[in-house]
C-alpha cells in the first residue's frame, strides 16, 4: 500500500519508518525540554526559596515589630481602660452614695407624712366616734331637747351677766320655759323656747324620693306650726311676758331651710309674734339686751356718777390752792436761795480782798532788808482798803 504525497508514491513502510524517526526526534526534544525546564524549575524553585525565606525574615520583624506595638498599645488600653473604670467607679460610688441619702430623706419625709396620716386618721375616728355619739343624742327627743337648750344656756350665758336671766323659770299658768331674759325699764322678761321639732326634719334629709320628701316636708311643716301654737299659747302671757317670743334652731343651715323652703311658717310665726332665730341672730340679739342693759344701769346710776364728779371736783380745787401754795413755798426757796448766793458771793470777794492786804503787807517787811532802811506803814492806805471791804 503506498500514498501520494507531493506527488510521490511513498510506501507504508517508510511511512511508518517517518513516523517513527518523528516520534524519536518528538521524544528527544521532549526530553531535552524536560531536563532543560527540571534545571529551570530547580532553580526558580531556589530563587523562591530564598525569596520565602526573605519574606519570612521579613514577616517576622513586621511580626515582632507589630508584636511591640501591639504590646505598648495594650498597655495604654489597659491602662486607659483602668482609668476609665476608677472613674465610672468613683461616679457609680458617688451616684450611689447620693441615691442612698436621697432614698433616707425620702423614707423620712414618708414616715413624717404617715405619721400626719396617722394622727388625721385618728382624728377622723374620733370625729366618727363623736357623730355617731351626736347622732345617737339626736335620735333621743329628750336628749336633743338638752342639746338645744345646752347650746343656748351657752350662748345666754357668755352674752349676760348673773342675774339678767333665768333658766326653767315657772310661769303663772305652770308652764316653764327654757329661757327667761330680764328686761330693762321694769319690762316682762323674754321668752326663748329650744325644743325644735327634729323628727320631721331628719326624716326631709333621709327621704329616698320625691315622694317621701313631700310628705316629710308636710309632716315638718305640721309639727312647726304646732310648736309654735304651743309657744303662742303658754309663753306669751299679757303683762308677764313679752308679746315676742324667740323660738330657738341649734343649726344656721336648718335655719337658712326654713327662710329659704318654708315661706309660710316663717309669716305664721311672725303673725304669732314668735321669732325664728339661729345661734348667731340669738347672739346678736343678747349683744343688744346686754347694750340696753348697760345703758339702762348707767342711767340709774346718773346721780351717783354726778355726786361722784362734784367729789371729784372738790377734790381738784384742793388739789389746785395746794399745789399753789407749795409753788409759793418753792418762790420764797428759790428767793432765800438767791439770797445765800448773794451772800456767799460777797463773802468770796471779802476773803479775796483780805488775802490780797495780807499779801501787801507781807511784802514790805522784805523790801526794807532789801533796801537796809526802814519805811514808815502807811496805815491810811489800809484804812482806806479796809473801809472799801467793809462798804463791799
Amino acid at each position: 500500500m503506498s500514498f501520494i504525497i507531493f506527488g510521490q508514491a511513498i510506501s507504508t513502510v517508510q511511512v511508518l519508518t517517518g513516523l517513527v524517526i518523528l516520534l524519536a526526534i518528538a521524544v528527544i526534544v521532549l526530553f531535552v525540554r524536560g531536563k532543560a525546564r527540571a534545571e529551570d524549575d530547580e532553580l526558580d524553585t531556589e530563587h523562591t526559596m530564598a525569596a520565602l525565606l526573605r519574606s519570612q525574615a521579613e514577616m517576622q520583624g513586621r511580626l515582632a515589630t507589630m508584636a511591640e506595638v501591639f504590646g505598648s498599645r495594650q498597655a495604654e488600653l489597659n491602662q486607659a481602660i483602668g482609668q476609665r473604670l476608677d472613674g465610672m467607679s468613683q461616679r457609680v460610688t458617688a451616684t450611689i452614695g447620693e441615691q442612698t441619702r436621697s432614698t433616707h430623706e425620702n423614707l423620712r419625709r414618708l414616715q413624717e407624712r404617715l405619721a400626719v396620716i396617722d394622727a388625721a386618721q385618728t382624728n377622723i375616728q374620733t370625729l366618727a366616734k363623736d357623730v355617731v355619739g351626736l347622732q345617737a343624742i339626736l335620735s333621743n327627743k329628750q336628749t336633743r331637747g338638752a342639746f338645744g337648750q345646752a347650746r343656748m344656756e351657752t350662748i345666754i350665758a357668755d352674752g349676760l351677766p348673773m342675774g339678767a336671766y333665768t333658766f326653767q323659770a315657772t310661769l303663772s299658768n305652770g308652764s316653764r320655759p327654757d329661757c327667761t331674759v330680764r328686761m330693762p325699764n321694769g319690762s316682762p322678761p323674754l321668752v326663748i323656747d329650744a325644743k325644735f321639732p327634729l323628727e320631721a326634719w331628719n326624716a326631709i334629709r333621709s327621704a329616698g324620693s320625691p315622694e317621701h320628701g313631700k310628705i316629710a316636708a308636710q309632716q315638718f311643716r305640721r309639727d312647726l306650726e304646732l310648736h309654735i301654737r304651743d309657744i303662742s299659747e303658754k309663753y306669751l302671757i299679757p303683762g308677764e311676758t313679752q308679746d315676742t317670743a324667740f323660738l330657738f334652731v341649734p343649726s344656721e343651715s336648718i335655719f337658712a331651710e326654713i327662710h329659704e323652703n318654708f315661706e309660710t311658717i316663717v309669716q305664721k310665726a311672725q303673725r304669732a309674734r314668735i321669732v325664728i332665730v339661729s345661734p348667731s341672730l340669738l347672739m346678736l340679739s343678747i349683744q343688744v339686751i346686754q347694750a340696753v342693759l348697760k345703758d339702762q344701769r348707767m342711767r340709774e346710776q346718773a346721780h351717783v356718777i354726778q355726786s361722784e364728779v362734784a367729789h371729784l371736783m372738790d377734790d381738784l380745787s384742793r388739789l389746785d390752792e395746794r399745789v399753789r401754795k407749795l409753788q409759793g413755798h418753792f418762790a420764797m426757796a428759790q428767793k432765800d436761795v438767791d439770797m445765800i448766793v448773794t451772800s456767799a458771793d460777797k463773802l468770796a470777794r471779802r476773803g479775796e480782798r483780805i488775802e490780797a492786804l495780807e499779801f501787801e503787807t507781807a511784802k514790805e517787811p522784805m523790801k526794807a532788808r532789801t533796801e537796809d532802811r526802814p519805811k514808815p506803814v502807811d496805815n491810811r492806805t489800809n484804812q482806806l482798803k479796809l473801809r472799801v471791804v467793809d462798804e463791799d
